[in-house]
């Protein structure tokens, strides 16, 4: 089963990546947001503790997270391919919960990370947010969106890099230029 963390900073292509990835190999997207709501609207106890925290604004703690996850994971088919993680981990308490529970399960997982220039980041949202509207596409909450990037998503890439199941790939080239880079990562480490 193939496994894939899909990290880069606001603007840097993940959204169009993960789509890509997704219709290639036929893997499954896992979005937090998606898990927690559906999760609530199963009406399970978990899914009534989370609704308690996130209705008042705040974030789903990591050992709650980590119980969502591994229902997400044990519920999984068995003809699955694997998974793209999208909004998880976002923290190195949370990389190491998932790495056991992907142990746990059999299963492990590689860190794509789609490096992008700060002022092209900064040009494709401005740009996106022509377009799309999205308030938080302005240049003071982009650079702050920035910011927090690298201040959380930093230490998970150092820890994937020690773990040696962390990738790099040149995010400043158009679409498809970046998706062959990762299917070259992908090919390759899918056959290991």
């Amino acid at each position: 089963m193939l496994n894939i963390i899909l990290c880069g900073a606001p603007g840097s292509g993940k959204g169009t990546q993960s789509q890509l990835i997704m219709e290639h190999y036929g893997l499954k997207h896992l979005s937090t947001g998606d898990v927690l709501r559906a999760e609530i609207a199963k009406g399970t106890e978990l899914g009534k503790q989370i609704d308690a925290l996130i209705s008042v604004g705040n974030l789903v703690p990591d050992d709650m997270m980590y119980g969502v996850i591994e229902n997400y994971i044990a519920s999984l088919p068995k003809h699955c391919k694997g998974t793209i993680f999208d909004g998880y981990p976002r923290t190195v308490a949370q990389a190491v919960s998932l790495s056991a529970l992907l142990k746990k399960y059999h299963m492990d997982a590689i860190m794509i990370d789609l490096m992008v220039d700060e002022q092209l980041l900064i040009q494709r949202l401005l740009e996106r947010g022509k377009v799309s509207g999205r308030a938080d596409d302005n240049l003071n909450t982009i650079r702050h969106r920035i910011a927090v990037y690298h201040d959380q998503t930093e230490p998970i890439a150092h820890y994937f890099l020690r773990h040696g199941n962390y990738f790099a790939v040149n995010g400043n080239h158009g679409v498809e230029d970046v998706f062959s880079q990762v299917k070259r990562i992908i090919d390759r480490e899918s056959k290991h």
